[in-house]
């Protein structure tokens, strides 16, 4: 006794004169069917080329359009050719034209012969299906579908709206219970027989033209009335991605096949030169024999699967540029943004990139260029200081240098002068560490030499830009670390918040601050904050500061600081 293959072919008829070949001179009798839309001269040139082989049969020509009845009707009548011309089949396999052998055909006659009267196909019940992708469970069995889902989609989509609002059903032929699985399988002679000349046969395929996808249902649910011994399982490899198309095997993926341990694998890439050389060569059997385990490499295909979908975080590239929230990770790495702290403190950037020892920079979203650190006009990455670049697309240009720059954190200056187009995204972004100074921007106004006029409207501006970003932060959705502070406020105690954000960025430092960056000169900054009231603008985010008698810091210079852990 032996194994017959059914072939359904549509492509790539070459591949598939090849492993027809390879079965049929191993003993293995192999019926073809060859899609209907395939040209004649493609579909002769193919008969001729395996007319040498006298154990080969083709099968009449249906169009077998994808989730259509086409497909189980030209595996009907193979599979009938195939019981009729070869009496001692006792297993029929079907196989499609882009599947390939990945062991000896040998090993898997032996295989079959220890278990002559198991049926190898998954069938399960539609509650029990988890792996439907944009797909109907229930209702491809309850439903008409007349048209075309590829070809007519427009018209499927619009057939099942009105069947749902009328609330057609249709009755499912007594005695049988919707089964789905993979279309791949592996029947025994009296199964694949009963099946075929069951007396209700044609009352059934009625039933199953207007079914979706009927030959992932066909076989399935009927191989439960008849069969003695049902393994739900394929013995073919085939593997499908989140959006429930089949992954395509190239010649990188040699090593994969062959840990499968299966008999078989689908889909193959027509140019797999080296696959095909491989696993179509007499010595292919190297490797010892083994229940067939594609579990092996579900780890393989799941990890695959999550990359593709997620990426790696942070990422952010030509080839994938994902939707918003389809994202892992906003950023590649932690990075820390800083509001109002080079307008309270001289020199500050120089003093926290040696209190820390990350990379400090200006304002990178300045309006006039991007301030790198160390005045450097293009950085890691190859990311330009030009503020036409940058405000391109902005979100790309952070979180490319967040990615280029792994493994040392990146701190840079923030304002209501800036750009404010990344506001909510590093707001929701859990790598943000943001620090607020609010009203802090008052005091370049309050030390320049500009009409005060002029400057009443550039404050009344500013602030109103500043009020919005600090909504932002309170809103729910944060998930940036954010820490603010009034201008009053900070400038009361500035060590003990300096000291905070340094044990943030550096937790495993036990080094404490024993001095703070020198403080701006805010002598009269209280009457300025008057003169803005006196003018009609109303100063909010600066805290109180009293009209006379400036607030003094305390001298933190030399002291040690007040901690509050």
């Amino acid at each position: 006794m032996t194994v017959g293959f059914v072939m359904l072919c549509h492509t790539a008829l070459d591949r598939a004169a090849q492993v027809a070949r390879h079965w049929a001179v191993r003993g293995c009798p192999v019926v073809i069917h060859v899609d209907r839309r395939v040209k004649r001269r493609a579909y002769e040139g193919l008969v001729k080329a395996l007319a040498d082989l006298k154990n080969i049969r083709f099968s009449g020509r249906h169009s077998c359009e994808w989730g259509t009845w086409g497909i189980v009707a030209a595996t009907q009548e193979a599979a009938t050719i195939m019981l009729r011309d070869f009496p001692t089949v006792r297993h029929v396999y079907l196989a499609s034209g882009s599947c390939l052998p990945l062991r000896p055909v040998e090993e898997l006659i032996r295989y079959l012969d220890e278990r002559p009267r198991v049926d190898f196909i998954e069938s399960v019940t539609t509650e029990d299906v988890g792996w439907t992708v944009g797909g109907l469970d229930v209702e491809r069995f309850t439903l008409r579908f007349p048209f075309s889902w590829r070809k007519n989609r427009r018209l499927f989509d619009g057939y099942v709206r009105l069947q749902r609002r009328l609330r057609y059903k249709r009755r499912v032929p007594i005695g049988l219970v919707p089964h789905l699985g993979s279309q791949w399988w592996c029947l025994t002679r009296q199964t694949l027989s009963a099946i075929l000349e069951n007396p209700e046969r044609e009352e059934i395929d009625r039933y199953f033209r207007r079914v979706w996808i009927p030959d992932e249902s066909y076989f399935q649910t009927l191989v439960r009335q008849v069969s003695a011994q049902v393994e739900s399982r394929s013995l073919t490899l085939s593997k499908f991605d989140f959006q429930g198309k089949p992954h395509i095997f190239y010649d990188d993926h040699l090593q994969i096949l062959r840990r499968s341990d299966c008999f078989v694998a689908r889909k193959i890439w027509p140019h797999a030169n080296r696959l095909y050389k491989t696993f179509l060569s007499d010595d292919a059997g190297g490797q010892a024999a083994a229940e067939p385990n594609p579990g092996k490499i579900d780890r393989l295909f799941a990890r695959a699967v999550e990359r593709r979908t997620k990426g790696r975080p942070g990422l952010y590239m030509q080839s994938r540029h994902p939707n918003e929230h389809w994202e892992n990770g906003r950023t590649a790495a932690p990075y820390s943004v800083f509001e109002g702290f080079c307008d309270v403190f001289e020199n500050f950037e120089l003093w926290f990139g040696k209190a820390t020892g990350t990379r400090v920079h200006g304002h990178l979203f300045a309006p006039e260029r991007v301030e790198f650190a160390g005045g450097e006009t293009v950085y890691n990455g190859a990311l330009s200081d030009s503020a036409m670049m940058r405000d391109y697309s902005p979100k790309s240009f952070l979180t490319n240098l967040v990615w280029n720059t792994r493994g040392e954190r990146q701190c840079f200056q923030f304002g209501p002068n800036d750009v404010q187009t990344l506001i909510w995204f590093m707001a929701a972004d859990p790598n943000a560490q943001i620090s607020v100074i609010s009203g802090a921007w008052a005091i370049p106004l309050f030390r320049s030499n500009a009409n005060f006029s002029d400057i009443r409207r550039e404050a009344a501006r500013l602030q109103k830009i500043e009020a919005e970003f600090l909504n932002v932060l309170r809103s729910p959705w944060v998930k940036a670390r954010v820490r603010s502070w009034s201008l009053a406020e900070f400038v009361e105690n500035p060590m003990e918040p300096l000291q905070t954000i340094v044990d943030e960025i550096s937790p495993r430092s036990i080094r404490r601050l024993t001095e703070a960056p020198r403080l701006a000169d805010l002598t009269g900054f209280g009457q300025f904050l008057q003169n803005l009231r006196n003018q009609g603008m109303q100063p909010t985010l600066m805290g109180d500061f009293p009209v006379t008698g400036d607030l003094q810091p305390p001298n933190s210079r030399r002291g040690r600081p007040y901690l509050v852990k």
